[in-house]
């Protein structure tokens, strides 16, 4: 797959995405009409969307029906920007921009930015658990998808490593072993639940089941090491966030741990884990090995 191919590819995956969320957002008179309009606000705030991506590019490697995982990978996407929401609140990372533009809060107030995030987040299964009614006897695995992705989300996946991450505000440098465990959960588990949900709706083999689990572990690691790094040596204007926040609230990360030129040397390693992972005949993988040379070299 060439670079434009690949480009196209991901524009396609990228606008079935924005066509879904566009099909779900509400435009209230009601009182409580804010609270639709943050929403909108938040969720149409660009990104790469690489985790509802990442779901419909599995769906269509193991020859799934994309009508049945787009739910769900939306749903995902809903989880992923609460989490958003909530981080840059003051009480959190305290940002005032995201993606270029202003954090929710600052638009919305701080009481509303918290009711966006849980209102995002109970959108997210309502999303799915109606995808679940739609087509539950047609895709028994629906359930089971659900489920992952609650637990990505939670105490066990991204919350945890949140909290993980809160309590070593501070310290500069934790043990290598706790900043794994910080970083796979509060970035790599909603990262992996967007492969291994969608990999269980569409129900391959024990050998493809490992296969992306390994990919989506390497995935999500190469994927936080190159954020550290971004926050570094990145630029506002492509990164549309505050650069050096890390370093001014002494947060471990791998640069700070390993030193900017081990960490990319991690980042190579990670990626080339994803990268042979997938290279296996049951999945047409060419999308997937593309996505992760992208991710290591992405400036944003």
């Amino acid at each position: 797959m060439i670079d434009a191919e690949f480009k196209n590819k991901y524009k396609e995956y990228k606008k079935d995405v924005e066509d879904f969320i566009n099909s779900t957002l509400i435009v209230s008179t009601l009182p409580q009409k804010n609270i639709y309009e943050s929403q909108t606000y938040s969720l149409s705030n660009g990104g790469k969307r690489l985790r509802p991506v990442l779901a419909l590019a599995v769906c269509e490697a193991l020859k799934g029906k994309k009508e049945y995982v787009l739910p769900f990978a939306v749903a995902i996407e809903k989880i992923h920007t609460y989490s958003l929401v909530h981080d840059d609140l003051p009480a959190m990372d305290n940002d005032d921009y995201r993606r270029g533009r202003l954090s929710t809060h600052k638009v919305y107030g701080e009481a509303m930015a918290i009711l966006t995030g849980d209102a995002l987040l109970n959108s997210a299964f309502e999303t799915m658990s109606e995808c679940c009614v739609k087509y539950l006897q047609d895709c028994p695995h629906m359930l089971q998808a659900m489920s992952y992705i609650a637990r990505a989300a939670g105490s066990e996946g991204m919350i945890g490593g949140q909290v993980i991450d809160i309590e070593s505000e501070g310290m500069g440098v934790i043990p290598y072993e706790l900043l794994k465990k910080m970083h796979s959960c509060k970035t790599g588990a909603l990262i992996k639940a967007s492969v291994i949900s969608s990999a269980m709706i569409c129900n391959p083999n024990k050998n493809v089941m490992c296969a992306l689990d390994d990919y989506s572990d390497a995935l999500g690691l190469a994927f936080q090491i190159k954020d550290d790094l971004l926050d570094v040596e990145g630029e506002f204007d492509k990164l549309g966030k505050t650069i050096g926040k890390d370093s001014e609230n002494n947060k471990p990360t791998y640069v700070s741990l390993f030193g900017i030129e081990k960490a990319r040397e991690l980042l190579i390693q990670a990626t080339s884990i994803a990268i042979n992972s997938v290279k296996i005949p049951e999945i047409n993988s060419e999308f997937l090995i593309y996505l992760a040379k992208y991710l290591q070299e992405r400036n944003k």
